[in-house]
């Protein structure tokens, strides 16, 4: 069901195209995203809460979407951009097509539109506002761009406790299985398995399902769980996931992993997780003048000069300059030279920028999760002392 849509930007700027999705407005930080594949895990990972996603790829939907894919319970971005949704989708295991999925899940869709211009004029303005109106939504150009310039920003919100989970869950979900590509179930309850609690401040599925995939006892809990709750779970490890919006907003969490690094609990940070880590440890937070989306992203292992391409999905970065003694880099873009990795030398704690688990993207960094699992055995038979080696990709 084509229907008239619009976008407009802060600056004043307004496409006009085809809406492909839910009628309604949407208001929210309008970000590209390189990544050719993988819209419905983008459209899913909570990450991309309150914001208006542009994809570069041409043509959005080829394949469809399903059950299995989702990052979370829903979809979580804001809104659409794309330049073009194919009339029919072809997928063995596709049970709808892209509009369809945006109508149900109520998300605010455009199409049609000159999609390198728009990336071209954020590349060099940075991350804007935006007003998605489609339907009956649409008032006029100007309300539009009033409500695009009403958006305050990412700065200073705290979407992590928007959209994590509002209480204890036990995950037993595995990763795909070779013959169906379904999420296998968890066997068995063997106590000597290593206990990870996972931080939710919008955990994604695909991480949780590769600690189950190797063998441990996952524990997801809400974001604002105190240090003290956390411990008394009593964790092997703790998992501080990725999630939206400004670290510097989540000072429950930082006090928190400030607490479990003094404790030398074994911790592993992704994407806002690996800023709260560096929040925690002493360092700064800045945002990003358009951020890391995509899945192409080369990324440098400074221990073995390996490179990796990586999944990659932020606003903020930690400001390396600002990284206390104790703190060693063990990873950097080398798209513009941003932190991508840290470790702390006296503490079992280490974090990482970009998406290890993928989903979408390249697994190239799947073996941080094993680094994770051996901080984890490192501990049970440490005594203490520094940690020396749990930053170094396999």
């Amino acid at each position: 069901m084509i229907q008239p849509a619009l976008l407009a930007l802060a600056d004043g700027t307004v496409f006009e195209g085809d809406g492909v999705g839910a009628t309604g407005m949407r208001v929210g930080e309008v970000v590209f995203n390189t990544a050719m594949t993988g819209y419905q895990e983008i459209l899913t990972d909570p990450s991309y809460a309150r914001q208006l996603v542009l994809l570069t790829h041409p043509h959005i939907g080829n394949t469809g979407c399903n059950a299995a894919d989702y990052e979370s319970t829903r979809a979580q971005a804001a809104g659409l951009i794309v330049r073009d949704v194919p009339r029919r989708h072809s997928n063995w295991r596709a049970t709808e097509s892209l509009g369809d999925f945006l109508r149900r899940e109520s998300l605010v869709a455009i199409a049609g539109i000159d999609t390198r211009a728009l990336t071209r004029r954020l590349r060099e303005t940075g991350v804007q506002g935006g007003c998605l109106q489609a339907g009956a939504a649409i008032v006029d150009r100007q309300s539009a761009i009033d409500s695009a310039r009403a958006f305050s920003g990412m700065g200073g919100l705290d979407l992590a406790r928007d959209v994590s989970r509002s209480a204890l869950q036990e995950w037993r979900e595995r990763s795909f299985g070779t013959e169906d590509f379904a999420p296998r179930s968890q066997e068995g309850d063997d106590p000597a398995r290593p206990h990870v609690v996972v931080l939710d401040f919008g955990v994604k599925h695909n991480i949780l399902r590769l600690l189950a995939e190797r063998g441990c006892r996952v524990t997801v809990v809400p974001a604002t769980t105190s240090y003290q709750d956390v411990k008394a779970l009593v964790p092997d490890g703790v998992l501080l996931a990725n999630g939206p919006g400004d670290p510097g907003a989540c000072d429950y969490a930082i006090a928190a992993t400030r607490q479990l690094i003094a404790a030398r609990t074994p911790i592993f940070g992704i994407c806002l997780g690996h800023q709260i880590l560096g929040l925690a440890a002493g360092a700064r937070t800045s945002k990003m003048k358009f951020g890391h989306h995509g899945a192409n992203h080369p990324v440098l292992d400074l221990a073995t000069g390996r490179v990796a391409i990586t999944s990659q999905n932020h606003g903020f970065a930690v400001d390396e300059a600002t990284l206390p003694a104790n703190a060693r880099v063990t990873h950097r873009s080398l798209f513009d030279g941003s932190l991508q990795g840290f470790r702390l030398t006296d503490a079992p704690a280490f974090g990482f920028q970009g998406h290890p688990e993928a989903s979408p993207g390249p697994q190239e960094l799947g073996a941080l999760f094993e680094q994770f699992l051996g901080s984890m055995r490192r501990s049970e038979v440490s005594s203490g002392g520094a940690v020396e080696n749990h930053g170094k990709s396999a």
